[in-house]
């Protein structure tokens, strides 16, 4: 109280007396200064030592709010995160791995997930849950549905079915399966993707037509090789009861005339010199009339026409089969390689024909070319 009480009359004196207090006495003017100096630096340092423990805790407290802040937002990410890693891990996902899809499920026997790569044309949904179902033996039911709840047919293919979002059932639990959609194809999409698929053939067969019948043309003519010298030894054979089977046709038909001839010598010696024509009438008669009986018999016989080439042509099918079994010549592998053989040639033939059909606008388009040539020159 003392201190103060003195501060503030020095302070007053200081301000309204100080240079009368000067004229009066030097001393007490220099003991009121030192002791004004003196109670100033002492509540400017007691300002100072109150204000620093001040902004320390103030600043302790900002870093602890900050502190809890971050703390706060740290677990409510990371139950955030754990959520929804939480959620992914119980999702289907459907992804394309070089141009094949791959569909990721988790098994509800071994709460793992299971990746099946499919093909979207030869695998069908029948396919993609058979292969579920041997993948895990715990599954009893698996089925596939449309967003709407229709189901999905197991002939459909994978093509179709990740046209659209669809429902995966796997025992008592639905998932939602969501199909990217950039990967989806749309009808204006496919028309476009004929028209180049008739572009990329049509200039295919432009480019590559002459290799591709070159090409065919070499393989017809080594199979045509490989059946020629299957048929050689078979050739040889048939040759040889071919001569056999001529032979006795011409002694057959040399034979019959000769018969024939025998035959008419003895009627023109019985009408002529023996009986005369009176008697011998009705004997040629039966004579001719017995001819007519055996022509008809041998059209019942062989359901054939009496006709002399055809009568010639049979004997020779009859002599020929009947010494190929004597040889052991297989006559059904023969016609068997003789028919390949005249496809083959016939296939050949085709295929040089084509092969200069194609050739004909290159030689037009070369004159065309020399001419222009010709003329740049002139």
């Amino acid at each position: 109280m003392a201190v103060t009480a003195l501060a503030c009359t020095s302070r007053l004196l200081f301000r309204f007396e100080i240079r009368k207090i000067c004229n009066y006495s030097t001393l007490m003017n220099s003991c009121l200064i030192n002791k004004c100096a003196h109670i100033r630096k002492f509540r400017q340092c007691r300002q100072f030592t109150v204000s620093i423990p001040l902004a320390d805790k103030s600043k302790e407290k900002d870093k602890d709010h900050n502190e809890e802040k971050h703390e706060s937002s740290s677990s409510s990410s990371s139950s955030s995160d754990s959520d929804t890693t939480d959620q992914d891990e119980d999702d289907v996902v459907v992804e394309f791995s070089h141009g094949l899809p791959q569909v990721t499920v988790p098994l509800p026997s071994r709460k793992e997930k299971c990746k099946f790569t499919l093909r979207p044309i030869s695998n069908t949904v029948g396919d993609f849950l058979e292969m579920l179902k041997k993948e895990d033996k715990g599954i009893d039911r698996a089925v596939v549905h449309s967003p709407d709840g229709t189901r999905i047919a197991s002939s459909n293919t994978i093509e179709t079915l990740l046209q659209d979002d669809f429902n995966l059932i796997i025992n008592d639990t639905n998932y939602n399966v969501k199909t990217p959609e950039h990967h989806r194809i749309t009808s204006d999409e496919l028309k476009e993707f004929d028209d180049v698929k008739m572009i990329i053939s049509k200039l295919y067969e432009t480019l590559h037509v002459e290799d591709f019948h070159v090409q065919k043309e070499n393989d017809l003519q080594v199979q045509l090789e490989t059946l020629r010298q299957e048929i050689l030894p078979l050739e040889e054979q048939r040759l040889q009861i071919e001569m056999v089977a001529e032979r006795k046709n011409n002694l057959l038909s040399w034979t019959g005339l000769g018969l024939m001839s025998v035959q008419f010598g003895i009627l023109a010696r019985l009408t002529w010199w023996e009986y005369s024509w009176d008697i011998m009438e009705p004997v040629t008669y039966f004579v001719t009339y017995g001819t007519a009986m055996a022509a008809y018999a041998y059209f019942v016989l062989t359901k054939e026409e009496y006709i002399l080439q055809d009568v010639k042509n049979r004997q020779h099918l009859l002599t020929l089969h009947k010494k190929s079994k004597k040889l052991g010549l297989d006559l059904m592998r023969y016609n068997q390689l003789r028919d390949q053989i005249s496809t083959l040639e016939l296939e050949i033939m085709q295929a040089k024909s084509k092969f200069r059909k194609n050739q004909l606008p290159r030689k037009a388009s070369t004159d065309v070319n020399t001419k222009i040539e010709k003329s740049k020159e002139s």
